[in-house]
């Protein structure tokens, strides 16, 4: 691994706040979503990866600190911290836990550098005491649908000995970027006899290309003819569902009016049957490749308002 800047990746100073972190990775990832780029894709693809990578780290007030302490030994560690699975496969993330469990975190990572050396007392001597298993993060990114109806993804583990074993995980509907789903006993195996750690999923939602997120919130751009936002009229609104509503214009209705939807909006993590709204903001489609008489009725139009 190789010393990566995530702040330079983000495009932010170091003494950036949350609100510039998460403002400079929504732009960011809007820009270089593979879904949404135009250029090349995998370029775009590495390019993402590495936006949420930077992300993922900063916006951990814990992970931001440990990163900013151990600057350019920071590969060495996040290797040292991340399980050993098989090329190209799931790994698991940084570890997480109790103060006792934190000790034994930077006891590993100054073995990494100083190769084991005793700094002194030796072994100690005694009975070992049963002690609970480490808790892992593994990253996971869903589309905004499957934030929506919820999904499942299957995980390759690697166990202590060297097994592998698939592990199938729900992801349930309203998750959002940042939220941490807990498999309990997944983790580290205990010591001693002591329990196993758990292993924390921790989402990452892709931007979408038409709908904006906002907490349960959904806002959407809709594009409206000019006709109908002067006349009045009626036009379809999609939804993540997959159907369309139908969204009633009232006349001269001025572009850029916003209008809610009540319900329309994303599930609550905390109670799938409750959602937010959907808020459409219409904007209007000038006409073009006017015909004789449309530019007739236009001049006539200016001349009865002049």
């Amino acid at each position: 691994m190789e010393y990566k800047d995530y702040y330079k990746i983000l495009g932010v100073n170091k003494s950036a706040t949350d609100k510039e972190l998460k403002q400079a990775y929504r732009k960011l990832a809007r820009k270089y979503h593979p879904d949404v780029t135009t250029g090349d894709k995998k370029a775009a693809e590495a390019r993402f990866k590495e936006i949420n990578e930077a992300y993922e780290v900063l916006s951990d007030p814990e992970k931001r600190k440990l990163y900013d302490d151990v600057g350019a030994n920071w590969p060495q560690y996040a290797q040292r911290q991340r399980a050993g699975g098989a090329p190209g496969g799931p790994q698991r993330g940084y570890r997480t836990g109790t103060p006792e469990e934190a000790e034994d975190l930077f006891s590993d990572f100054f073995r990494t550098f100083f190769g084991g050396m005793d700094f002194g007392g030796g072994a100690t001597g005694g009975r070992a005491r049963a002690r609970r298993g480490q808790d892992y993060e593994h990253p996971v990114e869903v589309t905004l649908e499957e934030a929506f109806t919820g999904t499942q993804r299957i995980l390759g583990m690697t166990t202590s000995d060297g097994q592998e074993r698939r592990l199938e995980v729900k992801i349930p509907p309203g998750v959002q970027s940042g939220s941490r789903i807990r498999m309990a006993g997944q983790g580290g195996p205990g010591l001693a006899g002591g329990p196993s750690g758990d292993l924390f999923l921790i989402v990452t939602v892709r931007p979408h290309a038409t709908y904006e997120r906002q907490g349960d919130d959904l806002h959407l751009e809709l594009p409206v003819p000019l006709t109908t936002l002067m006349l009045g009229g009626e036009v379809d609104v999609p939804t993540l569902r997959g159907t369309r509503l139908a969204l009633k214009v009232p006349p001269e209705t001025q572009n850029g009016k916003n209008f809610s939807l009540r319900g329309q909006g994303m599930p609550r993590l905390s109670d799938a049957s409750q959602r937010g709204d959907l808020y459409v903001q219409v904007r209007a489609v000038l006409p073009t490749n006017l015909t004789v008489r449309e530019k007739a009725l236009f001049e006539e139009l200016r001349q009865a308002r002049s």
